[in-house]
């Protein structure tokens, strides 16, 4: 192998243009692929900027030209030479107009057969680039992914310092506590039978930063939740965790807002601002979700109030027993949706908790077909329709529950499947949404008591204060979620900091003072001594780079990313440790020593 001794790099491979016509360069890289023509030889050398052409011809010397004869894919090389205008252009690549004139190449590490072509786009199945992501990630599309997310975090993080904001590193061996997934725990060596817990947020450090007057908090933060893994979620994952004093909500929400309008600026992004603001309330009665994708149409509608007397007991009951009906009406879906197609849909409507789905399909020439149509007189399927919007060519379908929110949930999902289903989801098309005047309680029907539908520290509107014990469901939080294209991005609240709301908030949620003290204790403590108002939020960083970028997963944004199973295919992690490892902490494979 040849060394580089005191040689150096002058450009990068995918920098060169005609302009440089001329110079002498020295570029490294891999060698992508080598043309043996004969008496020419073309290799084309990447890195991460780009590819540029080498060049060997009857000019270069034999010892040269044999050696450039030799190269395969993937080795790793170092060409000095002169840049000159291509005979051939390709128009493709940036460097298209040029090729090196090569006069010296040093060879610095040869490469086995890979396992897959290093290639963008690659077929190859997952598991086997996972297992080799060192090679998946010399792919130009990964590598685009994650230079863009360097360049989205740089924009953000020059964005908070040009606001004020102190950026602050919080532990990550901390005390457990309740955050509403499972904690990765740490067992302590020197203290047998306790354990530190991976943070799942900075949530109470970054408040007590704000005890502390830093007043503008941010970090960057690496966050860890020990629960299912699905295409937008990771066991471990970065926080944009932010958090100011003496704010409102409103005020939260402008320097997000801020964030957001950089960022369409810095990467020139098509992102429509303001953006639009949606209540809670409102997001699951038009769209079935409290993080709507506002990309298409298709909204619910509510005909209860035309079908409490009908003659379909599935939909009468229903009502009479409190509960309601509800629909999705799909446009001009007639010749997509067959009976074929509408049964599929009704077993995925079963898969996500409905009872069954009753539909309407009206032929173009306005004569309508029903899974109910029997129970039905004339005026009252033109007056459902009316409701529905439904015309000819359309479909529309219903759903009936006793609860009211499984009705809207089941159509919400609906509506995701109608849209992927019918093609309807545009691409290139960002739709961020504010999702405002969340409920503080959401009721648990595993426990059949109210929980903190954010977190215990989160603010009730003081509207609410007059009602947090004679009627939770009616209680507002100052509290709101960024989402953009259907997933939530952000969540983000004011904080309680007067210690007599705080014991009443834990109180309602059954929480007893010596519970709060063992959890919460040193947080409590430090509110004694002069907390500032404050309040902030959480943005996922990977979601955030996963949806400006348009992928489908967040391992596609994350360089080394975990499988659905929680392990990394890689370094075949999580993996057994020795055993006096376990024994230094305390612990045995089966349980405490």
């Amino acid at each position: 192998m040849d060394t580089i001794e005191n040689r150096k790099r002058t450009h990068a491979c995918g920098d060169l243009r005609l302009q440089n016509a001329g110079q002498l360069v020295t570029v490294a890289g891999w060698v992508q692929r080598q043309r043996d023509l004969g008496a020419l030889i073309f290799v084309d050398l990447r890195d991460r900027t780009g590819i540029v052409q080498l060049a060997f011809g009857d000019d270069s010397p034999c010892a040269l030209f044999a050696k450039a004869g030799e190269l395969r894919s993937e080795y790793v090389v170092m060409a000095i030479g002169i840049v000159r205008e291509r005979s051939a252009k390709n128009a493709e690549i940036p460097t298209g107009d040029v090729e090196i004139a090569v006069s010296e190449l040093l060879l610095l590490a040869k490469s086995e057969t890979p396992p897959f072509e290093i290639a963008a786009n690659s077929q190859t199945n997952e598991l086997t680039r996972l297992k080799y992501r060192y090679l998946d990630l010399r792919r130009p599309d990964l590598q685009r992914n994650l230079l863009m997310r360097h360049k989205i975090t740089k924009t953000c993080r020059d964005y908070f310092d040009a606001n004020g904001f102190v950026e602050i590193e919080t532990p990550m061996l901390i005390r457990s506590t309740p955050e509403g997934a499972r904690d990765y725990l740490v067992p302590s060596r020197l203290h047998h039978g306790h354990f530190y817990a991976l943070p799942q947020s900075p949530q109470l450090y970054k408040q007590l930063s704000m005890v502390a007057g830093f007043d503008r908090y941010v970090q960057f933060a690496r966050c860890f939740r020990d629960e299912d893994l699905r295409a937008d979620r990771q066991p471990e994952f970065t926080q944009i965790d932010l958090e100011m004093s003496f704010v409102s909500l409103e005020q939260i929400l402008e320097i997000v807002e801020g964030l957001i309008a950089a960022l369409a600026k810095s990467l020139d992004l098509p992102i429509a601002l303001p953006i639009e603001r949606i209540q809670y309330k409102d997001a699951l009665r038009r769209f079935g979700s409290d993080k709507p994708d506002l990309r298409y149409g298709m909204e619910l509608f509510d005909v209860s109030a035309q079908t409490e007397n009908c003659g379909f007991s599935v939909f009468s009951s229903a009502v009479k027993a409190g509960g309601s009906v509800g629909g999705i009406t799909a446009k001009g879906a007639f010749a997509s949706l067959t009976r074929k197609e509408i049964d599929k849909l009704t077993e995925f409507a079963k898969g996500v908790g409905a009872k069954g789905l009753a539909w309407v399909r009206i032929a173009p020439d306005g004569t309508p077909t029903s899974s109910f149509g029997k129970f039905f007189n004339d005026e009252e399927m033109r007056t459902l329709m009316q409701t529905a919007k439904a015309e000819a060519g359309d479909v529309a379908f219903f759903a009936a529950d006793t609860n009211n929110a499984h009705v809207l949930s089941v159509l919400g999902l609906l509506r995701q499947e109608l849209a992927k289903k019918l093609r309807l989801i545009p691409k290139d098309v960002l739709k961020f949404a504010w999702v405002t005047d969340f409920p503080f309680f959401d009721w648990d029907e595993e426990t059949e008591t109210f929980v903190a539908m954010h977190h215990p520290f989160t603010a009730p509107t003081d509207a609410s204060l007059a009602i947090l014990e004679s009627d939770k469901a009616a209680v507002v939080a100052q509290a709101a979620d960024l989402t953009l294209n259907g997933i939530e991005l952000s969540s983000g609240s004011v904080r309680i900091t007067d210690p007599v709301l705080q014991s009443r908030i834990f109180d309602l949620l059954g929480l007893s003072k010596e519970e709060a003290q063992t959890k919460f204790g040193y947080l409590l403590e430090a509110f004694r001594y002069g907390a500032p108002p404050h309040g902030g939020m959480g943005l996922g960083l990977d979601r955030l780079v996963m949806q400006l970028l348009g992928c489908e997963s967040l391992r596609d944004v994350v360089a080394f990313p975990k499988v659905q199973n929680a392990s990394e295919p890689m370094t075949e992690c999580p993996a057994p440790v020795d055993p006096a490892q376990w024994a230094e902490l305390g612990l045995s494979p089966r349980g405490a020593i």
